[in-house]
């Protein structure tokens, strides 16, 4: 065989690899239909943000799990943070990762496949390191900016999953987020709530499942109190009429007079 035909052959072959390769990559056509391609898209995007943490003992042992499964099956997400404040990426974030399982959130059902997921390295029983917290705040900042997703979107698997899931508890200080602008949090005075004014609607207006009513204020504890309890009192109702004149109106002016002594 000549040079020519040798370098001919290798052209013809390194064509086709590209070729191949191009097609590996290119979405998936329906047989059914004729492809006429329009370039008015674009990727699918998440539009919530889920905190989890590992309830594990190491990063090491984190990764492993979160390549494998656990006791539930393979299991997964986009991120996981370590205590010194090392970002891991498992999934890309237009991918769906397998982290939220079942539950909802508002009228989303299927959390997986409209949000990106975030382990913390934590046992669930101890602090968040706060180089841990910084990281995220990192992280967050991206994720929001890059995905256009609203900073108010972003909360726990417990919030989505009430009586399933208690990730990130109690201990995860939901109120430094807040501060740096990150989910949603009571903002101003709290106010006694009018007796017209229903906790329930208001609960479920956030975006948790009424299902389960003693599972819903528990993650609702959790996230905005940092206590336990699965009953509503009148400080619950203070924050969720704050809370939900924020979504409605973005003010968070008093209805009636504050409660003296009430952050």
């Amino acid at each position: 065989m000549t040079f020519i035909h040798r370098k001919f052959f290798r052209m013809a072959a390194l064509i086709g690899v590209l070729l191949l390769a191009a097609c590996a990559h290119a979405p998936p056509r329906n047989p059914l239909a004729t492809w006429v391609a329009s370039p008015n898209y674009d990727a699918r995007r998440p539009v919530l943000i889920v905190l989890h943490y590992t309830e594990q003992q190491s990063v090491q042992q984190s990764l492993e799990t979160l390549r494998s499964s656990n006791s539930g099956g393979p299991v997964s997400a986009h991120y996981l943070i370590g205590s010194d404040g090392h970002i891991y990426q498992l999934v890309a974030d237009e991918r769906r990762a397998w982290q939220a399982g079942q539950g909802r959130w508002g009228t989303i059902t299927d959390v997986n496949s409209a949000s990106i997921g975030i382990e913390l390295d934590n046992d669930g029983h101890s602090a968040f390191a706060q180089p841990q917290i910084d990281a995220l705040l990192r992280l967050l900042t991206d994720l929001t900016t890059r995905w256009r997703i609203p900073p108010t979107q972003i909360i726990g698997h417990e919030d989505l999953a009430p009586g399933r899931k208690v990730d990130p508890g109690p201990l995860f200080p939901w109120q430094q987020l807040a501060a740096n602008g990150f989910g949603l949090w009571p903002r101003g005075a709290l106010c006694d709530a009018p007796p017209t004014f229903d906790p329930w609607m208001a609960l479920a207006a956030i975006g948790y499942s009424l299902d389960n009513r003693a599972a819903a204020v528990s993650s609702f504890h959790h996230h905005f109190r940092g206590i336990e309890g699965d009953e509503l009192d009148a400080q619950d109702a203070r924050i969720l009429q704050n809370l939900v004149q924020q979504i409605m109106s973005g003010a968070n002016t008093c209805l009636t007079p504050p409660v003296a002594g009430e952050r």
